[in-house]
């Protein structure tokens, strides 16, 4: 059984290696359709142009940026959906999605609201206390937080936009 144990360390080392390989690469391809959907597919786009380039870095294998960009460019009907919802100290937030699956969105976003003890809320609950300027969501009234309802909605804000599907979050919050 010589060398038995030598293999087993090297299986693990190279299954340990491979697995964070594998999290950088998915991370950098989720990153590069993402821009690839955005620019519509103009690979002279410079978010796309600079996505390419960080996962070349990486070296992550040019099958995997081509076939990511061949995904999204299959994907072309794409819709933007505007989801509203009230947050801690009762902050109205508007949360703007880019989806090809619209049902798949609103459940995402209904979790991460669950997981806050908050649901989404009626069309036109929110968006009357913003104006639309520019395609940006801009505050008519704002509302003062305290501390601890500050950090509440900073760790929702920050768990909305970590979310794939998710473009903008626009609160009135102070």
């Amino acid at each position: 059984m010589s060398g038995h144990n030598k293999w087993s360390k090297i299986k693990r080392l190279k299954g340990k290696n491979d697995a964070e390989k594998s999290k950088v690469f998915g991370k950098l391809v989720r990153v590069i359709s993402i821009e690839a959907k955005r620019s519509l597919g103009n690979t002279d786009s410079p978010a796309l142009r600079s996505a390419i380039e960080k996962a070349r870095e990486a070296n992550v294998p040019n099958d995997n940026i081509l076939r990511a960009l061949k995904k999204a460019n299959e994907t072309g009907d794409l819709e933007s959906i505007t989801y509203e919802a009230y947050g801690p100290g009762g902050s109205a937030i508007i949360i703007e999605a880019l989806t090809a699956s619209r049902n798949k969105a609103a459940q995402e976003i209904k979790f991460i609201l669950s997981k806050h003890s908050l649901s989404l809320a009626g069309i036109g609950s929110a968006t009357w206390a913003f104006d639309k300027k520019e395609g940006e969501w801009i505050p008519k009234t704002t509302i003062a937080l305290t501390p601890e309802d500050g950090e509440k909605l900073t760790l929702l804000l920050d768990e909305l936009e970590a979310n794939d599907e998710v473009q903008e979050v626009f609160t009135n919050a102070e």
